[in-house]
């Protein structure tokens, strides 16, 4: 069965850290382009960082950059978010997402691009 779970989310303090997995089943993940996102209530999703998987190329939004950090582990089979120095404008579900026909991502962070979606993670940031 072909999954993407992703884990790790909670609630945090201003000023704190997580470390996100995107843990994929029923396919190698490392030939694949991943992207994180988020959605917080009554936004749009929008695009946390992406790793491409030919080069190994990774983007971040500005609004993360500096504190989080995307990395692959193939053994596996999961991709990481670490975030730090977290705000209450983190707070959102996380999602992570594959290019099913891509190797490479982008910094324009498309969502509609990515074709197989996990459930979500919530990260809470809070005092």
């Amino acid at each position: 069965q072909v999954q993407l779970v992703e884990s790790g989310g909670g609630l945090v303090q201003p000023g704190g850290s997580l470390r996100l997995s995107c843990a994929a089943s029923g396919f190698p993940l490392e030939y694949y382009a991943i992207g994180w996102f988020r959605q917080a209530p009554g936004k749009e999703r929008e695009g946390v960082s992406c790793a491409s998987s030919d080069d190994n190329t990774t983007y971040y939004a500005d609004s993360v950059k500096g504190r989080f950090t995307i990395a692959r582990e193939n053994a596996k089979n999961t991709v990481y978010l670490q975030m730090s120095n977290l705000q209450p404008e983190d707070t959102a579900i996380y999602y992570c997402a594959i290019r099913g026909f891509y190797s490479y991502c982008s910094e324009t962070f498309n969502h509609q691009e990515y074709d197989f979606w996990g459930q979500g993670t919530q990260v809470t940031v809070s005092s």
